[in-house]
């Protein structure tokens, strides 16, 4: 029978073959590239290349999410709120006190980042601030504390740095496919052929292996973080109404970026006729109101 340790277990697993995967397929382009070039140099530059990403993606993938979502630390100060329902929920949830962030955006919305629970990291934007009342947020923040409890957080975060680097590799290829065919004219023909080719399926194969991945990233992890979070909290209710408020605000968020929008509590593209359709075939987030008939079956 699966229990919450097992998730957890799951999870690292995931996290490490997903490395490992993206390691192996760098690895093999260097290899085809330094073929085509004949030039070995290129192999060991594609090595080193994958080895720093995948430990940039461990160690500093966190930063990258925060700086993608332009969130600026939040203080006690500024926001006395959340930052007591934030450390209440995590004594409660025996967890060290997470670093909290704020984001300038009148969307609702919220996700939590890091590659452990002692580097954790949660951050809500202004707008979810401004239209929850105490119970909704504490409903929400006790989601995100799942998140970290249940370890699924690592997995998602290192996803943002390979999905972006995805990205990065596609246009290289793209412009290694270019110059490539310019210079089959006067060099070696084949070699930029076969170049303009390689460059033509990288482009189109990217987009789909960077939501390969995020979808690799079970949604029912946020079926699990809802009732962990419900559990928390002891009020699944809090955390249905606040899923409710966030489905009817409906507008997406200002700042986008592909690489961590599977972070978000909510599909952050928003919850718009289009956006309602794409959610059963390509988003990382189930549909809200099924999230939120479980929430409140569950009273």
């Amino acid at each position: 029978m699966a229990t919450l340790y097992t998730e957890q277990g799951q999870n690292v697993r995931k996290t490490w073959m997903l490395m490992s995967v993206f390691f192996i397929i760098v690895i093999g382009l260097g290899y085809v590239f330094s073929q085509v070039y004949g030039n070995p140099n290129i192999l060991y530059i594609f090595v080193i290349f994958s080895i720093l990403m995948n430990i940039v993606s461990y160690w500093y993938s966190d930063k990258i999410a925060l700086a993608l979502a332009k969130a600026h630390p939040a203080t006690r100060e500024q926001y006395f709120d959340f930052y007591t329902i934030v450390e209440n929920l995590a004594i409660t949830a025996g967890l060290p006190m997470p670093k909290i962030y704020v984001i300038d955006d009148p969307s609702p919305n919220a996700f939590a980042t890091g590659r452990d629970k002692n580097h954790s990291v949660v951050a809500v934007t202004t707008g979810l601030l401004s239209i929850m009342n105490k119970t909704e947020l504490e409903g929400v923040v006790a989601h995100e504390m799942s998140h970290i409890g249940n370890k699924d957080m690592l997995l998602s975060t290192v996803a943002v740095v390979l999905v972006g680097f995805i990205a990065i590799l596609s246009d290289m290829m793209r412009r290694m496919a270019f110059f490539g065919g310019r210079r089959s004219n006067n060099d070696n023909g084949e070699a930029g052929g076969i170049l303009v080719i390689v460059g033509i399926i990288l482009s189109i194969l990217a987009p789909i292996v960077a939501t390969l991945i995020q979808l690799a990233i079970s949604r029912k992890r946020e079926y699990l973080a809802d009732a962990s979070g419900a559990l928390l909290t002891r009020y699944p209710e809090g955390l249905a109404s606040a899923l409710e408020k966030i489905s009817k605000y409906g507008q997406p968020m200002r700042t986008q970026s592909t690489a961590i929008a599977h972070l978000y509590i909510a599909n952050p593209k928003g919850s718009g006729s289009f956006a309602k359709k794409m959610s059963g075939l390509l988003s990382t987030h189930p549909p809200i109101e099924e999230r939120i008939k479980r929430l409140r079956e569950s009273l």
